[in-house]
């Protein structure tokens, strides 16, 4: 019972802050607000280290906290699944929103918005434990909807840019498409199961997944397997949330909200919703091959592809963010090559590693006084030196750097997806290993022309001081130098569209600054696991019983972990075994290439642009995938909405239904009024008209 009560008070926690922040966002002091919500999400994480060493000890819980609806034979409930993943999740969500908090403080320090941030933030936290800890599909969907609806909020927290307006309005609708096919595979779910719980959903499937099939189109031959049309349209709520081709596009351009909330939703917590979702629904997928390899197919597209476009970026968070897009695909590949427990390995590491890159990308932002453009940086490392030391940590284990915590989960995807079989791993295991020489690529070219080279921004600043370079975040925080220039706009308070038209950059003359310890320790405290995680845990949760019980792999149809631990020798050999492998040295060709495409041949990038300008042009679009959805989507509903209007609304109901029986009337009317002359010889006209008319008919029916 104890327990139990420890386990109310992980997600009530955060609630409790998030709601004080937020009812009384005007009447209480900025301190109040940082204090309750920090207090509330530091709870929740003490509270998930104790259950964590609980379930170590064996105790897992499966159990309903009380019933919310009754509707025939179906039972609506909340409830807890704490086992093995629930508390993975619950530490990695905790934690990282703690480190986000704490950062938040400095980030935010003088921004209008200072308690309504916080008290966002600390209810996304909430929302997503609900989400990991639950027991149903019932609850899942609710989790699923509540990050959906805070990160709307988040994305769109500066509402006075358009920008941001526009971003949050494209990450909500696409991600009810995703949501869309979520909702109909939970449908499936309880139209054939007749239950949400997970355990009995999980008991039931090996019945149902023999020659259980779904009729399309009122036709048997065209039907499709259950557990197939299930697993994919479970997927494809997984490809919004966790921003798979084609529903990735909304990820970029949520870079508009405030950095804590990049390193806190698009690093560590509602982008890995979709994996996580997968992989505890790994007994029913393990049942159809064809959604495995319809999985491992759009994670190879994601990793590989999106990767491509971190190349060509130049606003520092944007560069991160299509990181965070590849990363994703690799996470997605290891599901459907069977290995969740890999998934949810490269999850974990991810999640320190990419919120590590975004909140020293948004300190170096502080530092360069909100120019994003990473071509008005370089030499940052003298004066920013823990901004420096961190991201350099962070790039290393993002590229797989041996004895890093992103060496031991990426490289144990690229392992899995070399020794699986499913239907398109051929074309992920290239995917993923060119790849390792992009991620290298983009990743140190970005920490090249930051921390290295020439000092561009004393030169951009001389070039035009006013110029706004990249879309530009606005951390509202005071520098802790020396006092600024004179004349010098404050950039600490507001986020309006005038405040936007301030001065971006640093003034001529005036040098970057390293950020207050509330920015730095969360730098720090992030890059500790960053470092250390992968060496520490890959043994147990790869290769020993951690997930057992709460990950189901059928080892005789896809055997791929089993053989992948026939390969481990254990983290140490791993480590030093890996500069003979080819994924070592595409990792290091790609940092020496940008080296020395960036630091020593900075001519070379321009001149390979020129002369591929047809492939720069692709990738500078986005592959068109946003010119596409703006054609066909919008442009199609904004031309099904104007037929409907012209033909439905104003032809059909207006036109006949509501005034054509007025112009009937009237027609009648003005037929009738030729008969109403007032002249009697025309009346008695019309009666000799009548009669004859009336007789002719009765002679004719006799």
């Amino acid at each position: 019972m104890e327990m139990q009560k420890l386990y109310l008070l992980v997600p009530l926690a955060p609630l409790f802050g998030a709601l004080i922040a937020g009812l009384f966002c005007r009447l209480i002091p900025r301190w109040l607000a940082h204090t309750v919500t920090i207090a509330g999400v530091a709870v929740a994480c003490a509270a998930s280290f104790i259950i964590f060493q609980d379930v170590l000890a064996g105790n897992t819980y499966n159990g309903p906290v009380y019933r919310w609806l009754t509707s025939g034979d179906y039972q609506f409930e909340v409830g807890f699944l704490i086992d093995q993943l629930t508390v993975t999740m619950m530490l990695v969500v905790t934690f990282v929103s703690l480190m986000v908090h704490i950062y938040t403080i400095g980030y935010m320090q003088d921004d209008p918005g200072y308690n309504r941030f916080f008290s966002y933030i600390s209810l996304f936290t909430f929302s997503m434990l609900m989400l990991v800890m639950s027991n149903n599909f019932m609850q899942l969907f609710f989790g699923w909807e509540a990050v959906g609806l805070v990160s709307y909020l988040l994305i769109g927290f500066w509402y006075t840019r358009p920008s941001a307006v526009f971003a949050n309005l494209k990450a909500f609708l696409v991600n009810r498409v995703g949501d869309f096919g979520f909702i109909l595979g939970i449908g499936l779910v309880l139209a054939y199961f007749g239950t949400l719980d997970y355990a009995a959903v999980f008991a039931k499937a090996p019945a149902l997944a023999g020659d259980t099939t779904i009729a399309l189109f009122g036709a048997e031959k065209n039907g499709v397997a259950l557990m197939t049309a299930i697993c994919i349209l479970l997927f494809v709520g997984a490809m919004g949330k966790s921003a798979q081709v084609p529903l990735h596009v909304w990820l970029p351009d949520s870079m508009e909200g405030p950095t804590p909330i990049s390193a806190l939703i698009h690093a560590a917590t509602m982008v890995t919703a979709g994996i996580f979702m997968v992989a505890r629904m790994s007994p029913l997928f393990e049942l159809s091959d064809t959604a495995l390899s319809f999985v491992i197919v759009i994670g190879a597209i994601t990793a590989l592809f999106m990767g491509f476009l971190g190349i060509i970026q130049n606003d520092i968070k944007r560069v991160v963010a299509y990181s965070t897009l590849s990363q994703l695909g690799y996470m997605t590949v290891a599901l459907g090559a069977s290995a969740y427990s890999v998934a949810i390995f490269h999850l974990m590491t991810h999640a320190f590693f990419k919120a590590l890159l975004f909140l020293a990308a948004g300190s170096v932002i502080i530092g360069m006084h909100h120019d994003q453009d990473i071509r008005n940086m370089g030499g940052l490392r003298k004066y920013m030196p823990v901004t420096w030391i961190t991201s350099l940590i962070g790039s290393l284990a993002l590229i797989g750097t041996p004895f890093f915590a992103g060496f031991y989960s990426k490289d144990s995807i690229i392992e899995a997806v070399a020794l699986s079989h499913i239907p398109g791993s051929g074309f992920a295991y290239f995917a993923v290993m060119t790849g390792v020489f992009v991620t290298a690529f983009y990743s140190f070219r970005m920490y090249f022309l930051v921390f290295h080279g020439e000092e561009r921004f004393a030169k951009a600043a001389h070039d035009d001081p006013h110029a706004v370079h990249a879309k530009v975040d606005h951390p509202a925080i005071h520098d802790p130098a020396p006092a600024p220039h004179a004349g010098q706009a404050d950039h600490g308070a507001h986020h309006t569209d005038q405040a936007h038209a301030e001065h971006h950059g640093l003034a001529p003359g005036e040098k970057p600054h390293e950020t207050p310890w509330v920015v730095t320790l969360p730098l720090i405290m992030l890059a500790i696991p960053s470092v250390i995680i992968g060496f520490l845990a890959i043994e147990p949760m790869l290769f020993g019983d951690f997930f057992k019980g709460a990950i189901h792999v059928d080892a005789a149809a896809h055997p791929v972990m089993k053989e992948l631990a026939q390969h481990f020798h254990g983290a140490l050999a791993m480590a030093t075994h890996a500069v003979s492998t080819p994924v070592f040295w595409l990792a290091l060709l790609g940092v020496v290439s940008s080296w020395f495409m960036y630091l020593k041949r900075p001519d070379i990038p321009e001149t390979i642009r020129q002369r591929c300008g047809m492939i720069y042009t692709l990738l500078d679009n986005k592959y068109y995938f946003d010119r596409f959805n703006e054609v066909v989507f919008a442009g199609g509903a904004r031309l099904l909405g104007k037929g409907l209007w012209k033909g439905g609304d104003a032809g059909l109901i207006d036109g006949v239904i509501v005034n054509g029986a007025t112009h009937l009337v009237a027609w009648f009317a003005t037929l009738a009024r030729f008969f109403q002359t007032g002249h009697i010889y025309h009346y008695a006209f019309t009666m000799i008209i009548g009669v004859f008319i009336l007789m002719t008919l009765w002679v004719t029916r006799a």
